[in-house]
């Protein structure tokens, strides 16, 4: 009798055990707390002027940068920036070596499939750059010329399709670029040595880095910028993990930033109040 007594007992506190244990899976599961108990948020970028890059000094400044820090300072952490490659984001995301993605990119339905991402907070396009001698020739036929873009961009998505045509767009990347011979490169900025150097003829990236980067007084003031063609409207947001409840943390801090002039004035000392999202 006595083991028998023992044997329910044993069988009841177990069924108690798997009632509570989900409960207390579902609160270490909180992406919030996991980075709230660490102090620091984790944020995966890449040389993106003027989103994320470093000024002559060595520091690291920029739109999404200085943003991310007031963001992180009204939660109550540290920003932390580590520099990945691109193409590999969600890897780095999912592996946790970063908390979240933040630097300039397009929200797409796939991306939005994989991750979760922040409500947007700034327009973009995609621009062709090209050296400026060559532009009329080149924008008359692309046909058989060497095309580069970086590698897992929206401008690689677009010349692939794998980013399918929205009804945004006035001309289809991957119909205009059918016949180019593409070329992917490590990033925005290497596409753009790439048509410096020669080595290709034309690029696709987003029309906020060319045109910060590209033209008189800067490093590439022998290129030129081109967005006759419409290639389709983008806005960007911020990458969390799939599920993540700090996404919603960090819509509540943007809305705030957004209301009291905060982001317009993070804006203009980027030359980027047009882009802005009403």
């Amino acid at each position: 009798m006595r083991k028998t007594i023992k044997s329910i007992s044993l069988i009841l506190a177990l069924l108690m055990l798997a009632v509570i244990l989900p409960g207390c899976s579902s609160k270490s599961d909180s992406d919030y707390k996991y980075i709230k108990d660490k102090g620091t948020l984790v944020i995966g970028i890449t040389q993106y002027p003027p989103m994320n890059f470093y000024d002559e000094n060595g520091k690291l400044i920029g739109f999404d940068t200085e943003l991310a820090e007031v963001v992180c300072e009204k939660l109550g952490l540290k920003a932390e920036f580590i520099e990945i490659n691109w193409d590999s984001k969600e890897v780095e995301l999912n592996s946790k070596n970063i908390d979240c993605i933040w630097n300039g990119m397009c929200i797409t339905e796939e991306r939005k499939e994989n991750m979760s991402i922040s409500i947007p907070y700034m327009n973009n396009e995609q621009a062709i750059v090209v050296k400026a001698d060559r532009e009329a020739e080149i924008l008359a036929n692309v046909d058989g010329l060497i095309l580069t873009a970086e590698a897992g961009s929206t401008g690689e998505g677009k010349i692939l399709g794998t980013i399918a045509d929205d009804g945004t767009e006035d001309v289809s990347a991957k119909e205009f670029f059918a016949n180019c011979e593409y070329v992917p490169a490590d990033s925005m900025a290497k596409a753009l040595m790439e048509v410096k150097s020669g080595t290709a003829d034309l690029a696709v990236v987003d029309s906020i880095l060319a045109v910060y980067n590209v033209g008189p007084g800067t490093d590439f003031e022998d290129l030129v910028t081109n967005m006759d063609n419409n290639f389709g409207a983008q806005q960007l947001g911020i990458a969390f993990r799939k599920g993540s409840d700090m996404t919603e943390q960090i819509n509540k801090v943007l809305k705030e930033l957004m209301d009291d002039g905060t982001f317009a004035d993070i804006a203009a000392r980027y030359g980027l109040e047009g882009v802005l999202l009403e």
